[in-house]
Formats: C-alpha cells, sequence, structure tokens
C-alpha cells in the first residue's frame, strides 16, 4: 500500500475543503479530484492508499482513494481523476514545506487518524491550525 499527499491549492481549512468537495461531488458525481500526471505506483496506492491534504502548510486530513483513472481537463488535455471516498478522516496534524503536484508518502510516514472529539474540536479553525503550528496542540 501507499499513499499521496497533495497540497490543497486555495483551501483554506478543513471545512472550506469539504464545502469545496461536497459541491464539486453534486455537480459532477463522483467525488473526483483532476491531477495532471496518473501515478506510476496507482496499483499499490489502490491497495488501501490515501490522499493526505496539506492545508495552509498542514497536513490534516486523508481521504481513501477508491479509482484512479486517465480523464481530460476542460481544454482537452489528458489528466488523471482521482476517485475519492467523501468522508474526510482527521489526522495528527504536522507541518509540511510547499511541494509541487503530489508526492507519494509511505504508510511508515503517514501520520495516525484522529479520534472524534479530539482536542481541538472546541476551537475555531483558524486557532487550532495556529497552535499547532506552534506545536502547542
Amino acid at each position: 500500500m501507499l499513499h499521496l499527499q497533495k497540497l490543497a491549492v486555495g483551501i483554506r481549512d478543513r471545512a472550506h475543503l469539504a464545502a469545496v468537495q461536497a459541491a464539486r461531488a453534486e455537480a459532477h458525481p463522483p467525488l473526483r479530484h483532476i491531477t495532471r500526471h496518473i501515478p506510476k505506483r496507482a496499483a499499490e496506492i489502490l491497495a488501501g492508499g490515501s490522499i493526505y491534504w496539506v492545508i495552509a502548510g498542514t497536513m490534516s486530513l486523508r481521504q481513501r482513494v477508491l479509482a484512479i483513472t486517465p480523464a481530460q481537463r476542460e481544454d482537452g488535455s489528458a489528466a488523471c481523476a482521482l476517485a475519492l471516498d467523501p468522508a474526510l478522516v482527521r489526522v495528527a496534524a504536522r507541518p509540511v514545506k510547499a511541494f509541487q503536484g503530489w508526492r507519494y508518502l509511505a504508510p511508515a510516514q503517514a501520520p495516525p487518524d484522529l479520534a472524534a472529539g479530539a482536542e481541538d474540536d472546541d476551537l475555531p479553525p483558524d486557532l487550532a491550525e495556529a497552535l499547532r503550528a506552534l506545536a502547542l496542540l
């Protein structure tokens, strides 16, 4: 099994990603993320892998990758569609330096899932992210 990590470009926080994906899934089901290249290690990702989202410099969510298929962008250029489970799973947040595209993430390097009711559930998302950035959460 293998995972992907991807920057959530233009996304402010977890709630914003959930809203954007809900709108996208409603407009063009099923929920898919379009990326430029097909992963060469697609079979390993499909063996139970997830996409780990980096939002504002912090890896904090993941989604199971259900399928990887060829696709086309609106301009007709070749692309790849990652079909995603709509459930966003919170993970132990950790800072990540900016990168382009997506990167492979070995299971041993993936952050663990957080249980529902984690310590920052009652905090506003911006405050929780700031406290995590300071390693206070």
